[in-house]
């Protein structure tokens, strides 16, 4: 099996989904979401081989228990691997596309300091800014996943 992309079907169905979070709307289009969400996704994870095994993709129903928010359903389907050593890769897509990030979800004490040192370090933290410049320079985001006070 080859991955050729998330077809834009399912960037409609989520547009769809956003308009209509409602059971109706998800049977409806469940075929649609098994093939051009859930399937492309499977796709993806098989293209990507033993090198990033496994891929955890999560369940497309939301936990509505404790949340006001009690629309049934999420509006993007996402795909995790964690690397050795808690590092994680992460892949989404919605209505509004495709997100790739990578990064730790949740770092050690250890190792929440030795990147706090590395950073701060005259010798290595010069070619962490010039790694964000580069990365910005291509008009990627880099975010800490945290939302500004």
């Amino acid at each position: 099996m080859a991955f050729n992309g998330f077809p834009a079907e399912a960037l409609t169905f989520y547009a769809g989904l956003e308009a209509d979070n409602s059971r109706t709307y998800w049977l409806a289009n469940r075929a649609v979401y098994d093939r051009s969400v859930k399937g492309a996704m499977a796709e993806l994870a098989e293209a990507l081989g033993d090198r990033f095994t496994p891929v955890h993709v999560f369940r497309p129903n939301r936990d509505v228990r404790f949340s006001h928010d009690k629309s049934p359903y999420k509006t993007q389907c996402g795909a995790v691997h964690e690397r050795e050593g808690g590092g994680m890769n992460y892949v989404q897509g919605s209505a509004a596309g495709l997100m790739v990030a990578t990064g730790f979800y949740h770092l050690a004490k250890d190792q929440l300091e030795r990147m706090r040192e590395a950073v701060a370090d005259d010798r290595t933290g010069p070619d962490f800014v010039a790694a964000v410049e580069a990365v910005q320079q291509r008009r990627l985001e880099i975010s800490t996943g945290l939302e500004p006070p």
